[in-house]
């Protein structure tokens, strides 16, 4: 028998069983969707970080480390500034007027702020993006078991898919935040145990270094490996611009700090979450570079994670460091499923079809909707390309639709509909043109996502003069 599958199967029963446990104490949508409102500022820490250490952060980018290097930072380096811009800077302003009109969702307060049809428009877009989401989590976990115990990566999204929607549908965001004490634990004893074994495996820095060379034979190459810009100042710029912004604004993480008990908490608790990203980024960098080092001819670089895991440590270490693999992934699939859940439940299925729903029909409305959403994310995730992809094609739709116009609308009285329409719709029709027609290009050294995100806060900006709000309320 496979013993580090084993591991993996305890611990994900354990998940199972801690959210059926949990979810006997949610009793309407206000604790599933937000918690109660009650998360301590630890509380809030744990299921912050949880959600952002994912495939994207950990398998991902082990994958981009494993080709390009020290640069790989940057993925998870711009996701913490993000963080640290949400702590103090839209955090606390978005919780005021959450807490006022008990908005449960992004959704509600872009209703409350533009309109129905703006919500409805960015809901629909965000669900798209969110599945994507979800298949490249899905993905993650199957080539972890894939690796682990040679299960095909059908099956392995399968497994994976179960556990997450289990657990999440039974108790929602209550039971999502206690479990993610758990993973957390997990996520950072594992990888912290792992880059030390990791390093001695192939000889430390130095030994990475005279490995990459080997291996690259240019020295420029070799030099661009090493650099911090190593995978260009375009991609570079570009993780800035798409997910600095989109760690402010995700409907997942803003749906978290609505169930803050009040600002403290949200300050406290999610600079801690930026500060432990910024650290963490090191982490995945340098296990993909020792994987790398050791094995520089993978087939799939996004296999290089899992490979270092069970190729480079006891087995002790190496089935903790699986299982925290399996943690991070599980984590971050629970926030996703929340974004989903919410966004079809909530933002569309009562807004536009039953807006006289009772509470309890909506909730179970919503756990029906995260089950269907887990069996749907199972075919994304087998036809999607890799982790990095699936990432990109969220956070593209997300911040270059409702990032200007929500941080404009948050911090303006000026903002209007129909700048939010005319932002969102110049934005994605940016991204995508450019995708589409050249190759994925910007103007100069912005590529199309970036170039799209920028276009669509110079729309919101120019519509602030051109097509203020002439509502007479405050909005207060």
């Amino acid at each position: 028998m496979n013993l580090y599958l084993v591991v993996i199967i305890g611990y994900a029963c354990l998940l199972v069983l801690l959210g059926y446990l949990i979810g006997h104490h949610v009793k309407g949508t206000s604790d599933f969707f937000v918690g109660g409102r009650t998360f301590s500022w630890q509380l809030l820490f744990t299921t912050l970080i949880a959600a952002n250490i994912g495939a994207g952060s950990t398998v991902g980018v082990t994958g981009l480390a494993y080709k390009y290097g020290v640069s790989s930072w940057w993925w998870i380096g711009c996701s913490g500034l993000g963080s640290l811009l949400l702590a103090y800077v839209v955090g606390p302003a978005v919780w005021r007027v959450a807490k006022k009109k008990n908005f449960l969702t992004m959704g509600d307060y872009l209703d409350y702020r533009y309109s129905p049809a703006f919500r409805c428009v960015t809901s629909i877009l965000m669900s798209l993006g969110t599945l994507a989401l979800f298949s490249g989590q899905l993905l993650g976990i199957a080539w972890i078991l894939n690796v682990a115990a040679d299960i095909p990566k059908v099956y392995g999204i399968m497994i994976a898919a179960v556990v997450v929607t289990i657990y999440f549908s039974s108790g929602g965001l209550k039971s999502a935040a206690i479990v993610n004490i758990i993973e957390l634990a997990v996520i950072l004893l594992g990888f912290c145990l792992a880059v030390p074994y990791a390093l001695q495996y192939v000889g430390g820095w130095e030994g990475i270094h005279t490995a990459v060379a080997s291996h690259l034979g240019d020295p420029q190459a070799v030099a661009r490996y090493f650099s911090w810009d190593g995978m260009g100042q375009s991609a570079i710029i570009g993780y800035f611009v798409m997910l600095t912004p989109a760690f402010c604004i995700s409907p997942g993480l803003i749906g978290k700090i609505y169930s803050a008990r009040d600002e403290a908490a949200i300050r406290k608790g999610t600079l801690l979450n930026g500060i432990v990203q910024l650290l963490f980024a090191f982490l995945p960098m340098l296990i993909g570079m020792c994987a790398f080092a050791a094995f520089p001819d993978l087939s799939n670089r996004e296999l290089a994670l899992p490979k270092v895991m069970r190729e480079m440590l006891p087995f002790g270490i190496s089935a903790l460091a699986l299982s925290a693999i399996f943690a991070a992934e599980i984590s971050t699939c629970d926030t996703v499923l929340y974004m989903l859940a919410t966004s079809l439940s909530k933002d569309l299925y009562k807004t536009f079809i039953r807006p006289r729903v009772t509470d309890d029909e909506l909730l179970h409305v919503t756990r029906i909707i995260t089950v269907a959403c887990g069996i749907i994310g199972v075919f994304a995730a087998y036809y999607m390309a890799n982790i990095i992809t699936a990432m990109a094609i969220f956070y593209s739709l997300m911040t270059a639709s409702i990032a200007a116009p929500f941080l404009f609308g948050l911090f303006t009285k000026r903002a209007s509909v129909e700048g939010a329409f005319l932002s969102a719709i110049v934005g994605v029709g940016v991204v995508l043109g450019l995708r589409i027609f050249n190759a994925g290009k910007g103007i100069g050294i912005l590529n199309a996502t970036s170039t799209g995100i920028l276009a669509a806060a110079l729309i919101m900006a120019v519509s602030l003069f051109v097509l203020p709000d002439k509502k007479d309320d405050s909005r207060e």
